[in-house]
Parts: structure tokens; C-alpha cells; sequence
């Protein structure tokens, strides 16, 4: 009895931390950050090409690239001369990142997500990956990023369900259409996918 106790505890426990997080959106703070280095089932690098479908040239805007997971990757889509911009609240993060890509010369900026200090129609695309729940202000964030993309731009959202910020493809087309954005397509089950939006 006393286990069975103890069982429920931890499992009403674990169901109110995921509903504070839910309801409290942050970034994983770097001393967590095995959660964003660890591999990515559905949410895959390939899977992320697939979706983006990056050019040589192009110039992309990474927001919240954590450690630097996809980043390395999407650096060597774009040459030659293309360019990747990261962007992300926490100096750390952006520190270890670009250990990883100063060999590729990628410039940083750090920066609120909700006022982006960019020009209008800047990017050829913007890549979010599990990123778009942890931001308070989910709708000013999608019209940011809809004002810096190119016309015939896009927008690559990424999300895996377990992820306490999580964001369904549901609720990410109505939130891209409340921004401007076109539903274009999604690559993988809603359980762990890419999304693509286009300006």
C-alpha cells in the first residue's frame, strides 16, 4: 500500500511540473543542456533538410540553437556563401554553439525573440526547433519572424512531443495564419515533426 502511495505522489508530482512548464514558458537552462545534445528521434537532421530545403547562398536565422545541434549541419547546406545567424537568449548557449561553428566563420546575435534586430525581409528562411513554446509570446515572435523573411520566405518549426513546451500542428497553422504565415506542409507524425510556413 505504502508503494502504491508513493507511485501515485510521484506520478501527481510529475504531472504538476509538467503543467507548471507548460504554463511557464522558459529556455533549458545550460546546466540541462544534455536534453538539447542528446539525439532527436523524428525531429532528425535529414528530416530538417528535407523540410528547409536550403540553397547555397542562402541567408538563414537560427533562433534558439541551444548547443548547436543542427546548426553545424545547416552551416555546410548553405555554402558556398550562404550565412547562418543564431540567435539565442543565453549567452552559454551561444558560447558552446559557436565553439562548435567558429571553424565556419557564423556571426551571433543575442537578442529577444519578440523584437528581432533585424530589417524587414532579411532572411531566405528562420528555423525553429522545439523552441517556439519556450517563448512567452508565441504571436509577437511569429510576426517578428514573419516581418524578417524574404518574400517567398519560410519558416521551419520542429517539435517532439515530450518536449513540456510543445507545440501541436494545429496550433502552430493557427498561429502562423494569425501571423501571416501560409501552411505549407509538415514532415513526420504530429508526434514528432517539421513544419514548413511560408511568407
Amino acid at each position: 500500500m505504502r508503494a502504491r502511495t508513493l507511485a501515485l505522489a510521484g506520478l501527481a508530482a510529475t504531472a504538476g511540473a509538467a503543467l507548471w512548464w507548460r504554463k511557464n514558458p522558459s529556455a533549458c537552462p545550460y546546466g540541462q543542456r544534455f536534453w538539447v545534445e542528446a539525439p532527436h528521434p523524428l525531429i532528425t537532421r535529414q528530416r530538417l533538410r528535407e523540410t528547409l530545403e536550403p540553397l547555397a547562398g542562402e541567408r538563414v536565422l537560427e533562433i534558439g540553437p541551444g548547443t548547436g545541434y543542427y546548426s553545424l549541419d545547416i552551416a555546410g547546406w548553405l555554402a558556398p556563401g550562404g550565412e547562418l545567424q543564431l540567435l539565442d537568449l543565453q549567452q552559454e548557449m551561444l558560447d558552446h554553439a559557436m565553439r562548435r561553428v567558429a571553424e565556419r566563420g557564423l556571426g551571433n546575435v543575442v537578442a529577444d525573440a519578440t523584437a528581432l534586430p533585424f530589417d524587414d525581409a532579411s532572411f531566405d528562411a528562420v528555423v525553429l526547433t522545439a523552441v517556439l513554446g519556450e517563448i512567452p509570446d508565441r504571436d509577437a515572435a511569429l510576426r517578428e519572424i514573419a516581418r524578417v523573411l524574404k518574400p517567398r520566405g519560410r519558416l521551419v518549426v520542429g517539435e517532439l512531443l515530450g518536449d513540456p513546451h510543445y507545440t501541436s500542428p494545429g496550433a502552430l497553422r493557427r498561429l502562423g495564419e494569425a501571423a501571416g504565415l501560409r501552411w505549407e506542409r509538415r514532415n513526420g507524425p504530429p508526434f514528432g515533426y517539421f513544419a514548413r510556413l511560408g511568407a
